[in-house]
């Protein structure tokens, strides 16, 4: 199903794409502004949509270019209505890489909030008060900065495969084997996305919030029985080269005999 998309354009080669769902969601918020104010609506929840998903690109370039800079592929990122993910060649097995690469997206979110806060500023009673953004180029921009954060905050919950949860594993590693970290990753992060899920659904009504987690839940299993299969062909190409080049235990030099004492 991931390869229903459409290719848009290349960034320092990676190419951006967008799956046909995501179509879905910008005709459904382009009708809901038209139910309320006509064309305004129209363009104003599209206008909406498009610049919170070109944060969402920062977000995935942030990731691609760290990855990039360590010698590592980037296929593509893909758009898809819960989000983009980036698909890389392969995930770096050093954890210290692993970590400036999960964390170079948030990273970039909370560069852009950085910046609109030192431009706009925050409303009055932002964010836990009662606030309100204007109707104005102002207000937009604050409402652009709050994404921002929320998205940067979102990701560090660690919920495997999100960067949270990437993050998790990398730290895990530095002490653990890498398949024990990544099975401990994703099972700590299966336990907290059917939490969020049900939370999302029970209390908040967000439907679309429990899609985005059961999507999270199925791939950190993916990605689990993705490194153990790789771990299995590699410890049986091991087995494989040792049985056809064995190694001979090195050769002791021999014993010097003692000298010979004269009288």
């Amino acid at each position: 199903m991931l390869g229903w998309s459409l290719n848009l354009f290349r960034v320092r080669g990676i190419q951006l794409a967008v799956h046909f769902s995501f179509f879905l969601l910008l005709a459904l918020v382009a009708q809901e502004g038209w139910a309320d104010e006509r064309w305004t609506g129209v363009f104003w929840n599209v206008a909406t949509l498009l610049v919170f998903f070109t944060c969402v690109v920062l977000h995935e370039l942030g990731h691609s270019f760290t990855a990039i800079h360590f010698g590592v592929g980037v296929r593509r990122i893909l758009l898809m209505p819960i989000g983009g993910m980036a698909e890389f060649d392969s995930i770096p097995r050093e954890p210290s890489k692993e970590f400036l690469i999960t964390l170079a997206g948030p990273a970039v979110n909370f560069g852009i909030a950085a910046v609109l806060w030192a431009i706009v500023g925050v409303p009055q009673g932002w964010p836990w008060g009662d606030y309100d953004f204007p109707a104005n180029a102002t207000g937009f921009a604050q409402l652009v900065l709050h994404w921002n954060l929320l998205m940067g905050c979102f990701n560090l919950v660690p919920v495997f495969p999100m960067d949270g949860g990437r993050i998790f594993r990398a730290i895990l590693a530095t002490r653990l084997p890498y398949l024990r970290a990544t099975f401990i990753a994703a099972s700590v992060g299966k336990v907290l996305a059917v939490v969020a899920a049900v939370i999302a659904v029970y209390f908040y009504h967000a439907v679309l919030t429990a899609v985005l987690f059961a999507f999270i839940f199925v791939a950190g299993e993916m990605e689990y029985r993705a490194v153990k299969r790789r771990e299995i062909e590699d410890a049986h190409w091991r087995a494989m080269l040792a049985q056809l080049y064995p190694v001979s235990p090195p050769v002791s030099p021999p014993a010097e005999e003692p000298p010979l004492l004269s009288r």
